[in-house]
């Protein structure tokens, strides 16, 4: 999707934001739209609020690495891969065949990753 077909979403959780800045729900609904809407820096700040916000949820540290792998920082998107895995995120399929962390598949400390998680 194009960044106009999100406007209103945009518009609508940049407002609730505004309104309630910690919470979980909607931070999480922003960094997706800015995320989707290739407004990547926008993405990763609130990607790392999150993780800020909740330091335990794993699916949080997920969409962390997520970000950082969109943003070409490899060794930090690995690093925070490993974190999510330590905190239990556990879909190693969809990890390795995710889009968004495209730009690690041939990152030899990702392929190391997933070899070590028998996934490939």
């Amino acid at each position: 999707m194009n960044r106009d077909s999100f406007d209103f979403e945009l518009s609508f959780f940049k407002n609730l934001h505004k309104r309630m800045p910690k919470n979980v729900r909607v931070i999480s609904m922003l960094a997706h739209i800015y995320t989707q809407t290739g407004q990547l820096d926008e993405g990763l700040r609130l990607d790392r609020k999150l993780a800020r916000l909740t330091p335990e949820d794993p699916t949080v540290h997920y969409n962390l690495a997520c970000s950082l792998a969109l943003k070409n920082r490899k060794a930090d998107a690995l690093k925070t891969l490993r974190a999510a895995i330590t905190l239990g995120y556990d879909d190693f399929v969809w990890m390795c065949n995710d889009p968004d962390l495209t730009k690690l598949h041939e990152y030899r400390g990702f392929l190391e990753l997933c070899d070590e998680l028998r996934i490939g």
